[in-house]
């Protein structure tokens, strides 16, 4: 059944739901699959979230768009892998130090868009990552009514900027401009040891994201549902915090209690989040929904064991730079619970769409809504995933260096319990693909390619059939 509602139509609203509910998604920037108490971790501390994945559903076998954060987060706002993503690794511009995903040239609406067109308010805080202002693919073009945001996912490694953006107008953080001589004693190892002690007068771009985030949700009313999108910045590095408690007095190094304290921090936020949809007695409608953009870096992994079993880190295609942790929380709705469906941040937004009861072109993107499953029903599978990145040249322009401005380094896919990769595509002249059994083989340290070989031929097949090449992102240089 359809409805008309606004000159747009809107699917009729699920079986089981009395009405739209309030839709959070909260995207974590490098959290590891197992920087959760309830994926394995044992150092880390995270009450809020593992109390969220106790009441709700925990997936064991979600994934990222890919491994590094822009293409990351086009694959998640546009419902597309990056075999079809316009954007498929790190690209630098002139403009605000990112390449704008050119959403009016490729046709693709983001998962904002589709909910407003289902009468949603929508707004976001955190790193945008996009598009710049005046691009057409800063948040309020691209279908948020309101935004407080790093347009640039290069400006978003600094937590004290000395800008941000509401609304893609530039606000200026005069507090946060240092005099030159301190930001350079803050650069690199001296800013690893110098602890939080000159950033406590400054501000914290995360306690303004959070903050704001909080500020709508209690401003919102029953008459018109909201949707937010969080995609904070932590734990990214620099790792800077102005407080490190609670891991002040631990014997570790700044950098360690750092991360430590991001994590905490984020932890704590989700937290506020969750008592407040209490408070305003609007948690029963309100579906929330927590999930990171790739796998954790190699500085938190070695101490944190952040990836637990999995081998890979953030820029990897193997299981620890793509399988991520998603949690979905909906009182009142969900059986609580562990899930094993197989899944990507592709899926998001026709999950979304459909929570919102609006339409979507369901045959022109590849992700497949898992809300049977949020809804006890029979749920479709994808048959194949498909992961593909590309490097960036840092050094494209200098008059000594050959190499192209980028180049696809890796493939991926995952195909029931077979998961294939092909690394090193560019670095290495004879890349063969390499074959897992998960099932058996989590960490991925056993290649049994040569042992199935009509396996290979048909991950080979389809990788092909699902590369789509455009003048930024060649197949070959």
């Amino acid at each position: 059944m359809l409805l008309l509602v606004g000159g747009k139509t809107l699917l009729a609203q699920p079986s089981g739901l009395e009405k739209r509910p309030n839709i959070i998604l909260i995207m974590a920037d490098d959290l590891g699959y197992a920087e959760l108490g309830s994926y394995g971790q044992e150092i880390l501390q995270t009450p809020n979230l593992d109390a969220m994945a106790e009441e709700g559903i925990r997936f064991t076998d979600f994934y990222a768009g890919v491994s590094i954060c822009k293409p990351s987060r086009e694959s998640l706002m546009t419902g597309m892998h990056t075999g079809n993503t316009f954007v498929k690794g790190n690209f630098l511009s002139q403009s605000e130090g990112d390449f704008a995903t050119p959403f009016d040239l490729i046709g693709r609406n983001t998962i904002a868009e589709y909910v407003k067109d289902a009468g949603y308010r929508t707004a976001m805080t955190g790193k945008w990552g996009l598009g710049g202002a005046g691009s057409g693919s800063g948040p309020n073009s691209r279908g948020f009514d309101y935004s407080l945001a790093y347009l640039s996912q290069m400006n978003a490694h600094n937590y004290f900027p000395p800008f941000l953006w509401e609304n893609e107008k530039m606000i200026h953080l005069e507090e946060n401009r240092l005099p030159e001589e301190v930001n350079d004693n803050m650069e690199g190892a001296q800013r690893d040891n110098a602890g939080p002690s000159l950033e406590t007068q400054r501000t914290y771009s995360h306690h303004l994201f959070a903050d704001k985030a909080l500020e709508l949700i209690e401003k919102s009313g029953s008459d018109e549902p909201f949707f937010l999108y969080l995609p904070f910045t932590l734990p990214h590095g620099r790792f800077e915090i102005p407080d490190d408690s609670p891991w002040t007095e631990m014997q570790w190094s700044q950098t360690q209690k750092n991360i430590a304290a991001m994590i905490s921090l984020l932890d704590r936020d989700v937290g506020r989040i969750m008592e407040l949809l209490k408070e305003k007695g609007i948690d029963n409608n309100t579906v929330l929904l927590f999930t990171s953009d790739n796998g954790p870096t190699a500085t938190a992994n070695r101490f944190f064991d952040s990836n637990g079993p999995l081998r890979g880190i953030k820029g990897d295609l193997y299981e620890g730079g793509i399988r991520v942790p998603l949690i979905v929380w909906w009182p009142g709705v969900l059986e609580p619970g562990v899930s094993t469906h197989v899944a990507a941040a592709w899926d998001l937004l026709p999950t979304i769409a459909e929570i919102a009861g609006v339409e979507y072109p369901a045959d022109e993107i590849d992700g497949i809504s898992f809300l049977p499953l949020l809804l006890g029903n029979e749920q479709p599978k994808h048959e194949f995933l498909y992961w593909e990145l590309y490097t960036y040249n840092y050094r494209w322009g200098n008059e000594e260096n050959t190499r192209p401005r980028n180049w696809l380094e890796h493939r991926a896919v995952r195909y029931g319990k077979w998961k294939a990769v092909m690394p090193n595509i560019f670095t290495e002249q004879n890349a063969v693909m390499e074959l897992y059994d998960l099932d058996n083989d989590i960490g991925e340290t056993t290649d049994v390619s040569a042992l199935h070989p009509k396996i290979v031929q048909k991950i080979e097949a389809f990788m092909i059939s699902n590369y789509n090449t455009n003048p930024y992102f060649p197949l070959r240089p």
